[in-house]
């Protein structure tokens, strides 16, 4: 059986700055394996354009770190904690780089095959 909390898949989430209370959005696609987790994240970056960065962690039951790191203009690491909760939709915790720091969370819904099946046969059926 496989562990609900599990983080692959998309995340849609937000995060908060210290500094200005400003508030961001963010789209993760994140790839899990025996605890171990990468991925990317992309955010729009204030100009009418989007950052980008990459993702590595660790998830040990619900406990989850890992650090954020952009590329291009903003090239530096941010540093994230928290935990997943035991249904694995939701994620939320703390941030920091340097001196800012701020809370974040995370959302994704999750489909079972099952569900995922009942919805394609509704879908087929001949009126």
């Amino acid at each position: 059986m496989s562990d609900p909390r599990d983080l692959s898949g998309v995340w849609y989430g937000r995060y908060v700055s210290s500094v200005d209370g400003q508030d961001n959005g963010f789209i993760a696609l994140l790839e899990e394996t025996g605890g171990v987790f990468s991925g990317s994240i992309s955010e729009r970056d204030g100009q009418g354009g989007l950052r980008s960065a990459t993702v590595a962690g660790r998830r040990s039951g619900a406990r989850i770190q890992f650090v954020k790191q952009y590329h291009g203009d903003w090239n530096h690491a941010v540093f994230y904690e928290g935990s997943v909760d035991d249904r694995g939709t939701e994620a939320s915790g703390n941030w920091k780089v340097d001196w800012v720091h701020g809370g974040f969370s995370m959302q994704r819904e999750k489909f079972s095959a099952d569900e995922l099946e009942g919805e394609r046969e509704d879908s087929l059926q001949v009126h």
